[in-house]
């Protein structure tokens, strides 16, 4: 969960229940906001132009999770500054398209754009609602964008099942819903249960007012499997990337003190089934 950082007086913050449209529509303002500072602290580790796939530092060119996208047509969704999406451009040779609901990222990808001399094609999307024709699409990824800020996460993986063709894939990665049960502390402080992994309340900020400046929302391994089974697609894989050795950057909750001990991201493969 973030630090406060964005324009609006933080008044509240914590686990509750919140109406389920002031929740969906508060990542938007939230990454307007708050876009410029977020890559100031992480843009170094991130890159202009590479797929990172998690704190732990596992990136696309050692995991290959994608498979082989040359001349694969690929969409990225919760894209942020479409770090990963120029990657798969510039080093992978895909037609890749970066989606995000927010147009504080979308203009910081174009500010990355222009620095690396990469075009990416940019579109300002929910990702609960793609702009995109059926079948369009030969995988389709995230890398902690769009689902954690969403109250309705199926509805995600439907537009996902919907763009891909026959035998598309679908990866994305999200804090490990393990870790929900935890303080969000690197350190020691954070190796102590103090939550029911089974309490599904989003994590929110609000302002004096009551309006929702921010909203996290934590599903369980199973209600991940389920989701994308749900979606009629077929999973493949559930990964926990262990935190390699050597790898002191901490990241929010990430560290090397409870990245030894519990696992800090899920990584799930899936595919819609062949024609």
């Amino acid at each position: 969960m973030p630090d406060e950082s964005h324009d609006d007086a933080l008044a509240d913050a914590g686990y509750r229940a919140v109406p389920d449209d002031q929740g969906g529509r508060a990542a938007r303002g939230w990454w307007d906001a708050n876009a410029q500072e977020y890559l100031e602290e992480h843009g170094e580790f991130l890159g202009p132009a590479d797929l990172l796939w998690c704190p732990e530092g596992l990136r696309e060119s050692q995991a290959r999770l994608l498979g082989d996208v040359r001349g694969a047509r690929v969409l990225e969704i919760g894209a942020g500054a479409a770090q990963g999406t120029r990657w798969l451009r510039s080093v992978a040779g895909a037609d890749a398209v970066a989606t995000d609901v927010s147009a504080g990222m979308l203009a910081a990808a174009a500010r990355l754009d222009a620095d690396s001399g990469v075009r990416v094609p940019l579109v300002q999307a929910d990702a609960r609602a793609l702009p995109f024709a059926d079948a369009s699409f030969d995988v389709v990824f995230t890398a902690f964008g769009a689902l954690p800020f969403v109250p309705d996460a199926p509805r995600v993986h439907a537009e996902v099942a919907r763009v891909l063709r026959p035998g598309g894939r679908w990866v994305f990665s999200v804090t490990h819903p393990l870790r929900w049960a935890f303080p969000d502390d690197p350190g020691t402080g954070g190796l102590t249960a103090t939550r029911s992994y089974f309490d599904r309340r989003p994590y929110v900020e609000s302002a004096a007012d009551g309006r929702v400046l921010y909203a996290e929302y934590h599903r369980t391994v199973g209600d991940h499997v389920a989701d994308v089974v749900g979606a009629g697609l077929v999973l493949d894989a559930l990964l926990e990337p262990e935190w390699p050795p050597g790898h002191e950057r901490v990241w929010g909750g990430w560290g090397p003190v409870r990245g030894a001990r519990l696992p800090g991201t899920l990584i799930v493969r899936a595919h819609r089934p062949p024609a």
